[in-house]
């Protein structure tokens, strides 16, 4: 579900499910936690590259967990909010540097994770999303990594419309740091940014990392409890449901008066 390599002092942490867009499971969500929790304290990794394998960087939430959440009790759905949470968390807090290559759509969770990368850079045909509110439901868990990164105002219109948005939009809003051509172009501005970081201070990097989120940064520990419920009590409202049941039925729910989405639902893949 996932790949890890080694490079140069360089750890390369691949989703590697490309024929699902690399949507999170549950299992694939405790690899990447447990991945980012050993490779931080490992001192012979300088840097982290996060990014997905195939065209996709990551659609979010796996349809079929997806599918199994809709019949979950609220206590379920707070303890799986809690790991989507947790992995995020995980990610942020990494002492090492994270690079997060960008490679194709980030959707959902997909965005959480770009916002958790220190530096991220992505191709530019690579689309956006926060479609979360056209499900019934909000980007809840991943809100406070999200909100750190493009800030209040553009966040309102995001969550808001949960419209697809492109890469270039993605770095005027902050999301991601640098846009590249192709594929080609990608991997060298990666090579890049890896060579400016493999300069400082493996100490002081960390030192600079905890810097940045105690001077900028939330009550984690608070936002935990809020964002985790309230993603539950959406799951479990009546548009919550609502919104579930026509993805997977691939119809339109009872609010959209019109315009199909159906292209957009082939892949099957959406997030938190």
């Amino acid at each position: 579900m996932i790949e890890i390599s080694f490079h140069d002092g360089a750890a390369t942490v691949a989703l590697n499910r490309p024929e699902q867009h690399n949507a999170l499971t549950q299992e694939m969500m405790l690899a990447l936690h447990r991945a980012f929790q050993e490779l931080g304290g490992d001192p012979a990794v300088r840097l982290i590259v996060l990014t997905g394998r195939g065209r996709s960087f990551c659609a979010g939430a796996d349809v079929n967990m997806m599918r199994a959440e809709a019949d979950n009790t609220f206590d379920q759905n707070v303890a799986n909010a809690e790991m989507i949470f947790d992995l995020m968390a995980a990610v942020d807090a990494c002492p090492k540097p994270v690079l997060g290559r960008i490679n194709g759509a980030a959707i959902g969770g997909g965005v959480g994770l770009a916002a958790c990368c220190d530096i991220a850079v992505a191709v530019e045909r690579a689309r956006f999303g926060l479609s979360e509110v056209r499900l019934g439901i909000v980007p809840a868990v991943i809100s406070p990594f999200v909100i750190a990164k493009i800030g209040s105002s553009a966040a309102r219109e995001l969550f808001l419309t949960g419209e697809r948005f492109t890469a270039e939009h993605a770095r005027r809003i902050g999301l991601v740091h640098h846009v590249a051509a192709d594929e080609t172009a990608l991997d060298e501005r990666i090579a890049e940014r890896a060579a400016e970081l493999r300069q400082g201070s493996p100490m002081a990097q960390a030192a600079a990392k905890a810097l940045v989120s105690r001077i900028a940064g939330g009550d984690l520990v608070a936002q935990r409890r809020y964002t985790t419920r309230l993603i539950a009590e959406c799951r479990a409202s009546a548009d919550g449901r609502e919104g579930m049941g026509s993805f997977l039925e691939k119809r339109e729910p009872r609010w959209q008066a019109g315009g199909s989405e159906n292209g957009e639902r082939g892949t099957g893949q959406e997030a938190r």
